[in-house]
């Protein structure tokens, strides 16, 4: 069965580890060209030793390139600002563009949540790190309870932090926030990131807390749901695994939470979930989960758009 060819933008750490994934595990994608801006980047570099196109002058360039007509897909692993750009660009010549950065220009896509919801679309926003490890257990406690409140901290080894993660803080917070009202099914979301300066450096980890004002709430029904949510997210993360099990805490009328986000006093069951995300090191350390979760998710959705669509040409 012949491969969809498909490009990434970004010779960056997710571009070029995004690049090694593909070529490395997937049996339905091909990546014919790696873009750049700078000419002596290390991806690029290890594109041309893999024998794969490339060019260090950008989309311009990627539209100049004699294979880009036959391209399908572009994953954009630029940054917010580049991305308006690029994707104006690839939209003229009917490219599908799957969106590594905050810029969210298309739909919010978590692939284990809302993907198949969001078919028509031509550009696809993956959220973000924090995004694509909480949201599925967000959406999970959500299938089964009213989730009033999600709150979602994301710690990340500041040395897997580099110069976009860092010029993009203030989207991450945002885009994550909303990600988790519109995909995770929150009324109110808040999202925090950490950068950690330890060392060694630290795995990513994420803690998840739901106020769920739900009086039938099933504390069992809500675990199992989770658990379920964790063994589709590692179906595709494999890295992706829970650090104990949900934890549950009844809150009173007489002890009420103050939470400033929601404007009132929350009473009901607090849901707390902590999660651990090791990288393959397919080409960044282990310790990277979260670039390794982007890039995973993101070959995931490119899999499972191409494979639809390609059922929808042959119907």
């Amino acid at each position: 069965m012949s491969k969809t060819k498909v490009a990434i933008i970004g010779s960056g750490n997710i571009g070029t580890d995004l690049m090694f994934k593909i070529a490395r595990l997937s049996e339905t994608l091909e990546v014919a060209a790696l873009v750049g801006i700078d000419e002596s980047s290390d991806g690029l570099a290890r594109a041309r030793r893999l024998g794969i196109a490339t060019t260090h002058e950008g989309v311009a360039g990627l539209v100049r390139m004699a294979g880009f007509k036959d391209i399908s897909l572009v994953f954009d692993a630029t940054s917010a600002s580049a991305h308006i750009t690029n994707n104006q660009v690839l939209q003229a010549h009917g490219k599908l563009v799957i969106d590594l950065t905050p810029a969210a220009v298309g739909p919010f896509v978590v692939p284990s949540v809302n993907l198949a919801a969001q078919q028509d679309a031509g550009n696809f926003n993956m959220v973000t790190c924090g995004g694509q490890a909480t949201i599925p257990i967000v959406a999970a406690v959500a299938s089964v309870a009213h989730v009033a409140y999600a709150e979602i901290v994301a710690s990340i080894a500041s040395k897997s932090a580099g110069p976009g993660t860092r010029a993009n803080i203030d989207e991450f917070t945002q885009t994550t926030a909303r990600a988790i009202e519109k995909v995770g099914g929150a009324e109110r979301g808040k999202a925090i990131i950490v950068l950690n300066p330890a060392e060694p450096p630290l795995v990513m980890r994420d803690t998840v807390y739901c106020l769920v004002d739900d009086e039938k709430a099933d504390p069992d029904a809500i675990a199992r749901a989770i658990e379920a949510a964790v063994a589709e997210v590692q179906s595709y993360v494999p890295g992706y695994r829970l650090k104990q099990k949900p934890q549950f805490e009844r809150i009173g009328s007489n002890a009420p939470l103050h939470i400033a986000e929601m404007g009132r006093d929350f009473t009901g069951l607090k849901v707390s979930v902590f999660l651990e995300v090791e990288g393959a090191a397919h080409y960044l350390p282990a310790y990277a989960g979260n670039l390794d979760i982007m890039t995973s998710a993101a070959m995931r959705t490119g899999e499972m758009l191409t494979a639809d669509r390609a059922k929808g040409e042959a119907a």
